[in-house]
């Protein structure tokens, strides 16, 4: 399916809520109104369990008329009255243009843009007729692992604590709070262990500590409608064929209430591509079996009949796929009348898109997105009262583009970094520099000449979607052309420390920049969304104190097989202020309950240790064992600010061949805003059998005995926690 955009995480305990918006214009489509030949059927009951009413209409469909519902453009049976629907909607940032189920031609033009990848604009325009479904396809949970991954800009970084978080607030933004209806269906996409398509020789440890866990918070944590399993094979068995992972895990395992659909085309290509069955009746077989219920496409769609005529499934195996998805149908309230009676959502028109609210939302998302890399000497924020003249240089300054990133839609409005620096500075002069970001020509004598006659200098560099996207993974981690040649000419000609502002979704290797003396500051924007060009310069100019952290490790450029130090490391992120950081509590949790754990036998950890199981710790037990973590942040100044707490794990001796990470492990996240000069607490649940065990090669989550440590960011203080029966 399509993809690609730019991935703006701020590690923050609160990801943006999202909005539900509808509006009245057309005629929405839905089933069981007063008129319906439908209306005196069980399905149309909505006082009855809404898998009941989901197996009642199956039961009514002829088997034609139920393989029309396998794809993700469903046919409509009218002597029942049930339209047609569209599945596949996009929603990563603000509704968008991918997908079959949005339309942007009527009394709503335009909705809101938000940074990649941080919160989304949805429910959809289906008051208005100007929907065709209510499923929305994100968020993308992915573990970002390869820096050069053209995909990863979608997701929420390259750790899998940080992904859960993400992916939990994400879909219950998406989903809603009102008991038994859902304003959308969340899907989380694209399980699992995807970046670069293909994984031979993933272990079942891989999967249990860093490819599954979002997905199983997805689930368990925030009762996402929708998994979505991907083109992966996974040590030889693709991932929509199965039923280990689509209906143990998913369903079994975790309690999946909703659907699985495949990545679009993954289950023609379980034949064409991967070769996994013979022919396309066992192709579409093998993957309903498994436990897949809707094809992103037409392969199912068209196979489909010929599959059970041949005896290759049965219908009972189609009833199933069918009933989950009807069933999702039934809580979008597509079955109980007309969508504009809803109470809790009929009321919202097209008023309600595109809002000042939603904007000023937009503005703050983008804010606090942004990641001070670089600040030497103070260089920033510029004072405009001593900057009298600007020079904007960067093909990403001045183009619209450069802040939507991909899984866009039409933006409200749309303010470029230009324009932001514009509304603070009266005299700015521009010039592009590069021909696009691919820089292939620099106009590099002409851009020196404007720094060396402007006060202050700002470019704003980077990457675009012809760099990194879905099926284009990046070759190098290099700014791509004569960027850093004509980076390195502007600074040597400025008056002043020169300000680098990058747009990208990706990281890049800047270490050229970091150790450049005439580049005064380095600012990371990712893909901002409608308000970006506003944003970055409030933080440029002082009317926002930074706070955002980056979500993956900045690599240099021969980062494989790397064992030094990188250019920015995961969760690395500036402030104008200074600020510090403490554990602190009236008890120091330096010992669980030992009751807890002494009828826990400790077994051989493999690697000359010993470890508790998790699963005989039991449930209960785990949940006795929580504790509260609580942290103490002074503001020294000179500016209020927000500050994010990553709280790491930590183990002594800790080795590779332990089967646990060598230095740290993030547990928690949260953010706190403190005025200059103040102090403030914040407090995160510790749950050790979560966030202190580690998963054995076999898959099996245990903690190991002996002492953790528990630390914040960088600082020196820790708790020392002991699991010693």
């Amino acid at each position: 399916m399509a993809a690609a955009a730019g991935v703006l995480l701020v590690l923050t305990a609160a990801v943006l809520p999202v909005l539900l918006l509808l509006g009245g214009g057309g005629a929405p489509p839905y089933s069981c109104g007063p008129r319906s030949p439908s209306s005196g059927y069980a399905f149309c009951d909505a006082r009855l369990p809404p898998a009941r009413r989901a197996a009642d209409l199956v039961s009514r469909l002829t088997a034609a008329e139920k393989v029309a519902q396998l794809g993700d453009e469903a046919g409509g049976v009218a002597r029942l009255g049930v339209p047609p629907y569209k599945w596949w909607s996009e929603g990563l940032h603000g509704l968008s243009y991918w997908g079959h189920g949005m339309h942007f031609n009527g009394a709503v033009t335009a909705i809101t843009s938000f940074p990649q990848a941080i919160g989304t604009e949805a429910r959809a325009l289906y008051n208005l007729g100007q929907a065709e479904g209510l499923t929305i396809w994100s968020p993308n949970v992915n573990i970002y692992r390869d820096p050069r991954w053209g995909r990863g800009q979608e997701t929420p970084g390259e750790d899998p604590t940080t992904a859960s978080k993400y992916a939990v607030a994400f879909v219950k933004g998406l989903q809603g709070s009102t008991p038994g209806t859902l304003q959308t269906s969340a899907c989380c996409k694209h399980a699992t262990a995807y970046d670069l398509e293909e994984w031979n020789g993933v272990t079942a440890q891989d999967l249990a500590d860093t490819f599954n866990p979002p997905f199983k918070s997805c689930v368990v944590d925030a009762k996402a409608s929708c998994v979505m399993c991907a083109y992966t094979d996974i040590n030889g068995v693709p991932a929509c064929a199965s039923s280990d992972l689509l209906s143990k895990t998913f369903r079994g395992q975790w309690g999946l209430d909703g659907y699985v659909s495949s990545d679009c085309d993954a289950v023609a290509l379980l034949r064409d591509a991967q070769r996994y069955a013979p022919t396309p009746e066992d192709t579409v077989a093998v993957a309903i079996k498994a436990g897949l219920d809707l094809n992103c496409g037409n392969y199912t769609q068209v196979h489909g009949m010929a599959a059970l005529q041949q005896g290759k499934m049965r219908e009972s195996d189609v009833d199933r796929a069918l009933t989950n998805l009807f069933a999702v149908r039934m809580r979008l309230g597509h079955f109980d009348g007309d969508p504009r009676s809803n109470a809790a959502y009929g009321h919202l028109g097209a008023a309600d898109v595109c809002t000042q609210a939603h904007r000023d939302l937009a503005l703050e998302a983008a804010q606090d997105g942004i990641v001070l890399l670089k600040n030497d000497a103070g260089a920033l924020p510029l004072d405009r009262a001593t900057v009298r003249s600007a020079a904007v240089i960067g093909p990403n300054a001045n183009d619209p583009a450069a802040l939507n990133g991909n899984y866009f839609g039409p933006p409200c409005e749309t303010t470029t970094p230009l324009q932001g620096v514009q509304r603070y500075i009266s005299s700015v002069r521009f010039l592009a520099g590069c021909d696009s970001p691919a820089c292939g020509f620099a106009a590099t004598g002409q851009a020196a000449a404007l720094a060396s006659s402007s006060d202050q200098v700002i470019m704003f560099m980077g990457l675009s979607q012809d760099q990194e996207k879905e099926g284009l993974d990046r070759t190098s981690l290099l700014l791509p052309g004569k960027q850093q040649s004509l980076i390195t000419a502007v600074a040597s000609a400025a008056r002043r420390p020169v300000i680098l502002v990058l747009l990208t979704g990706g990281p890049v290797d800047v270490t050229f920049a970091k150790n450049n003396p005439k580049i005064g500051a380095i600012l990371w924007a990712g893909y901002p969304g409608q308000a970006g060009g506003l944003a970055i310069a409030k933080v440029l100019f002082g009317d926002h104190n930074p706070s955002g952290r980056l979500p993956v490790t900045w690599y240099p450029e021969d980062y494989r097989f790397y064992q030094g130090n990188p250019v920015y490391k995961f969760g690395y992120g500036l402030s104008y202020s200074k600020f510090s950081r403490r554990l602190v509590a009236a008890a120091k949790p330096r010992r669980p309950n030992r009751n807890l754990l002494a009828g826990v036998i400790p077994k051989p950890a493999g690697d000359g240790g010993e470890s508790y199981h998790v699963e005989e710790i039991g449930e209960e037990g785990c949940e006795r064992l929580k504790f509260p973590a609580t942290v103490e942040v002074h503001n020294h100044g000179p500016m209020d600010g927000k500050h994010s707490v990553l709280v790491f794990v930590r183990w002594p001796n800790a080795t590779a061949g332990a089967s646990r990470p060598a230095r740290q492990l993030l547990v928690g996240f949260s953010s706190q805003h403190v005025r200059a000069g103040e102090k403030a607490r914040l407090t995160m649940e510790i749950n050790p059998c979560e966030h202190l065990s580690r998963a054995r090669e076999d898959g099996t989550k245990v903690i190991d005995r002996g002492s953790h440590f528990l630390k914040v960011g960088e600082e020196d203080d820790e708790w020392e926690i002991s699991f010693d029966a």
